[in-house]
């Protein structure tokens, strides 16, 4: 435990970013397995539905840097890619 006030109050902030982190990651990947499992479920419609969802838990993710934007928006394509593939088929 630290003894300097400074680092005292780094910790605290520390702790409080790694909460937000925590949940912002722990909500995206939620959405994205939710849209997977419709997929692998062969449920288009359902996927579509689901997919603004996982977007939006992307978008923000990367507004509140727990990930990088090139990362969210990689996920998004490849995530919209394989609903666009079910619907395709």
């Amino acid at each position: 435990m630290p003894n300097i006030k400074s680092s005292i109050k780094s910790m605290r902030k520390d702790a409080k970013r790694h909460a937000r982190n925590v949940f912002e990651k722990e909500r995206f990947k939620k959405a994205q397995k939710l849209v997977l499992a419709a997929i692998a479920n062969n449920d288009p419609e359902e996927a579509r539905k689901l997919l603004p969802a996982a977007q939006k838990a992307l978008d923000q993710a990367a507004a509140n840097n727990t990930i990088h934007k090139n990362a969210a928006a990689r996920k998004k394509s490849r995530l919209a890619l394989k609903v666009n593939a079910l619907a395709a088929k």
